[in-house]
């Protein structure tokens, strides 16, 4: 016999789903969130692989990204949210209770009165064969996302850093202590970055600059690591090779919202709509009754772990709203 249906389910648990779970607890509707254990990315979003946060409130000092999550999650838990590890594989927005189905130690089904999508975004990629698992590719193998969580396996070698934004930036200034050299690959010479986060890299005196360049292929050696990458030059189109150890893709990222489609109105870069461009009042709700968004998933202009968390305080309010009404 399947359990009853649970007032609020939380589908994420970086900023947005456990403030939702917090701010749902609260007021007397203690979720259960379910934690993604692959699809996605880890457990608590992608600020468990980041290094120091500087720019969330109330930290003057800054906060590692994992110490940050782990008290939100303690804070969440504190007030009776549920948790629940496992990867959701199935969701059924057609008819409420909502059906959520997925895999952990076992297979789980769920229902829910009502759900809020905390999903986030995963690492955008530039389809070449070697960002593909090995045996095809090397992800994983020299390349990577994630600086904070591969950078030491490269301490006092030489890396590439792919992108021109505040993530580009962010990798290659970390990189740049503990590397040899960082090369940072951009195809316009026009960064995309914050002022300040573009002039903390150019003072660093190890960071090379590669624009206007793309990246044509990924070299690997013969025990399939990465040993460098074949470049093109945009205006002149000459190919050119880079010898590196690494390639970190800092060039954004794509929302988890692969299980919704067809369900829920999207935006053309599949983020979901939420608010006003879904038909609806409230800021969170999405284009099916009961179901809110809230994060990346749904934000593809701020993309902030402060804007994430202020969203899953909206989306904790709106179901709560909705279930009273």
């Amino acid at each position: 016999m399947a359990e009853a249906a649970r007032k609020i389910i939380i589908i994420g648990s970086g900023c947005a789903g456990l403030t939702a779970a917090l701010y749902a607890a609260r007021a007397g509707l203690p979720p259960l969130l379910i934690e993604g254990i692959a699809a996605g990315g880890p457990a608590g979003g992608q600020l468990v692989l980041t290094g120091e946060v500087e720019n969330y409130p109330g930290f003057p000092k800054g906060i590692l990204g994992p110490d940050l999550m782990q008290a939100m999650r303690e804070q969440a838990a504190r007030f009776g949210s549920e948790f629940f590890i496992g990867d959701v594989t199935r969701i059924d927005l057609g008819k409420r209770p909502f059906v959520i189905e997925g895999q952990g130690i076992d297979r789980f089904e769920f229902r829910a009165e009502a759900l809020i999508l905390a999903t986030g975004a995963r690492p955008r990629k530039l389809g070449l064969v070697g960002e593909r698992e090995p045996p095809e590719g090397m992800w994983g193998r020299g390349v990577t996302a994630c600086a904070t969580c591969d950078g030491a396996f490269f301490k006092g070698e030489d890396v590439a850093v792919l992108g021109g934004g505040d993530t580009a930036m962010e990798e290659a200034t970390y990189l740049s202590h503990l590397c040899r050299t960082v090369t940072v690959i951009h195809r316009r010479e026009e960064f995309r970055a914050s002022k300040i986060l573009l002039a903390r890299a150019r003072r660093c005196a190890n960071i090379a600059w590669q624009v206007p360049f793309t990246v044509e292929e990924i070299l690997g050696d013969s025990e399939q690591l990465v040993r460098g990458v074949r470049l093109r030059q945009v205006q002149t189109g000459a190919a050119q090779e880079l010898s590196c150890k690494a390639l970190f893709l800092g060039i954004g990222h794509e929302p988890n919202s692969d299980l919704l489609k067809g369900q829920l109105a999207l935006d053309p870069n599949d983020h979901v709509l939420v608010g006003h461009r879904a038909g609806q009042t409230a800021a969170t709700a999405t284009s099916v009754a009961g179901v809110f968004a809230a994060g990346d998933l749904a934000d593809s202009v701020y993309r902030q772990a402060v804007t994430a968390a202020g969203t899953g305080c909206q989306a904790a309010i709106d179901a709560e709203r909705f279930l009273r009404r």
